[in-house]
């Protein structure tokens, strides 16, 4: 009994020992397996977990560079930076995006329609592109959301910089705007740059052709956060690199002058400086905000722009063409003079010119009497010039219209540019496939007409040729690298300066359709050339009854009215072209080309006319442009469905057209 109660305490204490063997056994294997995992995570895994506990305790931002400036040849601002406030949301953070939406409505004065916006990009944006709430906000909302950041998960307040435009209107189609970059932008570099919360790109004019130049480089911004986003601290900033300064040829006050001058027309302006090259002036009226462009406009100020018939998204220096009317007068004068045609020959002008069974006729109806090619230049004769272009034909007219920079295209930086048509027997040829030129197409080209057209640019360049003597081009940055302006035209210097002296005929001569540009400063003159051009046919009845002008005409059925001019005349220093669509005759365009110039010379005077005329019209551009946004909505006739835009070169009108001045 005892043996045996000795023997079951042996069995049962051998029984506990390999148990406890085998236990200890386990928990050693188990615990060589956790030093192992550790040593695994501690030392092969290190820059891993390292980097995972780096990233959610290091909040790692890019930083969008300041874009350069852009100034004028004086230095003076065209296109700056200043601090702005926004709001944004990165969707791979935000918790409850009900609840944080209806406490920013109550911070931000967030609207319906701005909360739609909010959600539907939400439902669209990649996890970690940020959307946008609000942009420009003032300093008090963007201190109340900094303030209520760690009950709003997602949510990004930031400071930056933003794009301005002090010139607003003035410079729209010149510099263009600048905007977020689209989804297309991203996927065609995958820059994350492209996508940071206030980095915008350039869309329009310059700001687009030259962003490469202006955009800079970004910097980066390590912050410590806590695990619901709140910073703890900054740590280390990567400082960005602004973007480089573009300076441009153009002269700021000039630029907002021409624009203010322009007025409610619909209508451009370019001013060059004949020594140089530079554009000084070249504005677009009416335009856009590129400021409210650049914050994004509402869908109503975007369908205001895009319907009115005044084309304010259209720059009109570049894209608009035009037929140039009389304008091309002292261009056809220097073809006959180069041809061997005496000035001094007369022509018997009596207000219509035979064609076969047709006529021609000239814009004063009872004809000039016997005009020499003098006088044909300054009281603008249709008669002497449709006679004397019969004798040299269209091919050395058209070769003298390329040689002073018609048809031309300029290498500037603008995103597009329509470069008209320079007609000939060849040209016609081409296009309408083997069509034989008519004596009837030398004609209507010769005034101007028919399938001639060129924009405001093209005519500026030619009045800037004709002044100088020289194939000027034309330049927009100032830049030493710049390719050097052309030589001595192919003309006569004594050819060149007759028909100076014919243009300063027209302003200051007895005969002259362009009195009312005369210059009011000293002894200086300009010289210069009316034009009317035609956009809608004439027919024989509507002469018989007396209908051949376009008084009273719905706006888009007027003719358009050009002026070409330099000045002084006795030493050109500056050209300028002014366009009017619609505006009736080319002496409409001369003394806003008079005040132009004056501008140059007196500076003082000018800008107390700037002042009269925002006055006089009704404030400044914005209120102008406001106020016709408000008659738009008030007025009786329907808003126009198809802008009345410039088009391309149509078949030459029939004969008996006129060219009115």
């Amino acid at each position: 009994m005892k043996r045996s109660r000795v023997i079951t305490e042996q069995s049962q204490a051998y029984t506990f020992t390999r148990r406890a063997f085998v236990l200890s056994g386990a928990q050693a294997a188990f615990g060589l397996v956790l030093a192992g995992r550790m040593a695994w995570l501690s030392v092969a895994q290190n820059e891993r977990y390292t980097s995972l506990s780096e990233s959610n305790r290091v909040q790692l931002t890019l930083v969008p560079p300041r874009r350069g400036w852009i100034i004028d040849r004086a230095g003076k601002p065209i296109a700056i930076n200043r601090t702005t406030f926004r709001v944004d949301i990165i969707p791979d953070q935000l918790r409850n995006a009900d609840a944080v939406l209806g406490q920013l409505r109550q911070l931000l004065a967030l609207t319906a329609d701005d909360l739609d916006r909010i959600r539907a990009d939400l439902a669209q944006a990649r996890g970690y592109q940020p959307v946008p709430v609000a942009e420009n906000i003032d300093y008090e909302r963007f201190a109340a959301v900094s303030v209520h950041q760690p009950s709003l998960p997602g949510v990004a307040p930031a400071s930056g910089y933003g794009r301005y435009y002090p010139g607003g209107p003035a410079v729209a189609h010149l510099v263009g705007y600048v905007g977020p970059a689209s989804a297309a932008d991203y996927d065609k570099s995958r820059d994350p740059l492209l996508i940071t919360p206030g980095f915008k790109i350039g869309k329009e004019g310059l700001e687009k052709t030259m962003e490469n130049w202006l955009r800079g480089k970004p910097g980066a911004k390590r912050s410590e956060v806590t695990a619901h986003g709140k910073v703890v601290r900054e740590l280390t900033t990567r400082p960005e690199v602004v973007g480089n300064a573009l300076q441009l040829t153009i002269d700021a006050g000039l630029q907002r002058y021409a624009a203010a001058r322009l007025g409610p027309e619909s209508a451009s302006a370019v001013v060059i400086d004949t020594r140089t090259g530079g554009i000084l002036a070249m504005a677009s009226m009416p335009a856009y905000d590129p400021n409210s462009f650049s914050d994004g406009i509402s869908h109503a100020e975007w369908d205001f722009l895009s319907g009115d018939d005044h084309l304010p998204l259209t720059n009109k220096v570049m894209q608009g063409l035009y037929p140039p009317g009389s304008t091309v007068k002292p261009m056809v004068a220097l073809a006959l003079l180069e041809a061997g045609v005496d000035p001094g020959q007369t022509v018997t002008c009596t207000g219509r010119y035979r064609l076969g069974n047709s006529y021609f006729h000239c814009w004063r109806h009872g004809g000039h009497g016997g005009v020499d090619m003098h006088r044909a230049i300054a009281a603008s004769c249709d008669i002497y010039f449709y006679t004397m272009a019969r004798l040299i034909g269209i091919d050395r007219i058209a070769a003298t219209a390329r040689m002073l920079g018609m048809g031309q295209e300029f290498d500037l930086p603008m995103p597009s540019q329509r470069y008209g048509t320079v007609p000939d027997t060849a040209w016609k040829a081409r296009r309408y496939k083997g069509a034989r030129w008519t004596t009837a197409d030398t004609l209507n080209a010769t005034i101007g007409q028919g399938y001639m057209l060129s924009n405001p640019l093209q005519l500026a360049v030619m009045a800037a040729r004709i002044a100088s003597g020289s194939a000027l081009v034309p330049r927009l940055i100032v830049n030493k690298r710049y390719p050097p302006q052309g030589g001595p035209l192919d003309i006569a210097p004594d050819h060149l300066e007759f028909v100076r002296q014919a243009m300063s005929g027209v302003i200051n001569g007895p005969f002259g359709t362009g009195g009312s540009g005369r210059l009011n400063i000293g002894d200086l003159q300009m010289g210069g050339k009316t034009g009317t051009a035609q956009v809608r046919r004439i027919t024989m009845a509507m002469r018989a009854a007396g209908m051949t002008g376009t008084e009273g005409l719905p706006w888009k059925y007027r003719d358009h009215g050009l002026f070409i001019g330099f000045a002084p005349v006795a030493d050109p220093r500056y050209a300028v072209s002014v366009v009017l669509e619609h505006g009736l005759h080319g002496a409409a365009g001369a003394p806003i080309a008079r005040d132009l110039i004056t501008y140059l010379y007196d500076r003082k005077r000018a800008e107390d006319r700037l002042a009269t005329l925002e006055t006089g019209w009704g404030g400044s551009i914005e209120a102008r442009m406001a106020r016709k946004a408000d008659s738009w909505a008030h007025r009786n006739d329907p808003k126009p469905t198809s802008p009345v835009r410039p088009v391309e070169a149509s078949p030459s009108p029939p004969t008996g057209e006129v060219d009115p001045e």
